[in-house]
């Protein structure tokens, strides 16, 4: 091939890859969007309302991640690319991965979306738990990818050899641990088997969003160390409190990241977040002191019910399932009466709501209106204007398709 010719076709393989990623990002960019719609339809809450519905974090950025950001404003006309660089480079020496293997992008839904594009096709299905975070599901609608769902198991894990009979045309599989929005553990044992007896060419994606709120939890890091066909996914928008802020990791090796990335094209990431997510790193205090306190709220919550006779999915994480043993929207909309903002229900389990685990203050007032409604005090919808719930959204799957 002459250098002209070989010019060429690298010029026509650029050109297919760079509009592969600009008509998948778009596609995505389309359901992002409606995320949105759904939270604008929600803006503003009402004054003084309690806001537990979307998994976030009531306590935001640390206080290093907030003297970051103010230091780095400044420079905010810059891409500042080394600034990534500093983040991968503390995140690799602090899991002890190479820095090849690390790849930053605005929180994990992103690559989670790309990864779908990546590895699924009308040929080669999409496989998640039931219930389970959505995101991945709309993904593979953009591929055209059949959606298998799996029930969980009795305590609540992926049903890891049920995912492997009901599809053996796997392209990717899907395990959040903890699960959103059950906040339980799947064993790594079970995640190693999946890995081993997968389709071969198939991919086995572990998103961690929840991770550092578990106890005995076994991060799958080293499924990627060991050179598997795994992707961790990571993200900073939990018990970081970022989530407006935007950051995440895709954790795999490099061959795989390559092939999420083709879908990427030029998206520098927000030097806001970088510099936030790479303090919140170096604050070695930062995990153990929020994980103690959202378990203690948990658990006080988690003791408050079971001392009332209502019933729940025990979670490790700081969102949880709550039986209401009636229409779960109903309920929902009973709350909002009250101006307490739960979360959505999954078809799956209509009669269950989620709950986020906020702060102490937020969870007593949680507790008055719960109390409330399931003793008949409030019952179904208001009459005349009232505040637009995401699961009221026409044309909106569910979820709102919340962001990770």
């Amino acid at each position: 091939m002459s250098q002209s010719e070989s010019h060429n076709h690298f010029s026509r393989r650029s050109f297919l890859n760079l509009a592969i990623a600009a008509s998948a990002t778009a596609a995505c960019g389309t359901i992002l969007s409606e995320s949105l719609l759904a939270r604008r339809l929600d803006e503003p809450y009402p004054k003084g309302a309690i806001v537990i519905d979307s998994n976030e974090n009531p306590l935001g950025p640390s206080q290093s991640a907030r003297d970051a950001i103010a230091a780095v404003i400044p420079q905010g006309g810059r891409y500042s690319d080394y600034l990534t660089t500093e983040l991968i480079e503390t995140f690799a020496a602090i899991e002890g991965l190479p820095k090849n293997h690390i790849s930053v992008f605005p929180g994990s839904s992103e690559p989670l979306h790309y990864a779908v594009l990546a590895f699924t096709s009308p040929a080669k299905s999409y496989v998640t738990a039931d219930p389970g975070y959505e995101a991945g599901m709309h993904a593979a609608g953009v591929a055209g990818a059949k959606v298998v769902k799996v029930p969980l198991t009795g305590s609540y894990s992926h049903d890891v050899r049920a995912m492997l009979a009901k599809a053996p045309d796997a392209g990717l599989f899907y395990v959040c641990t903890p699960n959103n929005p059950t906040g339980t553990l799947t064993p790594h044992s079970d995640i190693e088997y999946l890995v081993e007896d997968k389709p071969q060419g198939s991919v086995v994606m572990v998103d961690e969003a929840y991770i550092h709120y578990a106890d005995g939890a076994t991060p799958a890091i080293d499924l990627v160390k060991a050179g598997k066909d795994v992707i961790v996914l990571r993200t900073f928008s939990k018990i970081y409190g970022m989530a407006g802020l935007r950051c995440g990791f895709a954790i795999a090796k490099p061959e795989l990241q390559q092939k999420i990335r083709n879908f990427q094209g030029f998206n520098p990431m927000p030097i806001t977040a970088v510099v936030a997510a790479t303090a919140s790193l170096k604050d070695s205090a930062l995990v153990p002191e929020r994980k103690r306190a959202n378990a203690a709220t948990r658990e006080r919550v988690f003791d408050w019910l079971h001392s009332n006779g209502y019933s729940f999915v025990p979670s490790q994480s700081n969102c949880f399932l709550l039986q209401t043993n009636r229409d779960g929207k109903q309920v929902i909309d009973a709350m909002q009466q009250q101006n307490v903002f739960v979360g959505r229900i999954w078809p799956i389990m209509p009669t269950y709501v989620r709950i986020t685990v906020g702060t102490q203050i937020e969870m007593e007032q949680f507790q008055t209106a719960f109390a409330r409604v399931m003793k008949g005090a409030v019952v179904g919808k208001v009459a005349g204007p009232q505040k637009t719930s995401r699961n009221d959204v026409p044309g909106l799957h569910p979820s709102g398709f919340r962001f990770a």
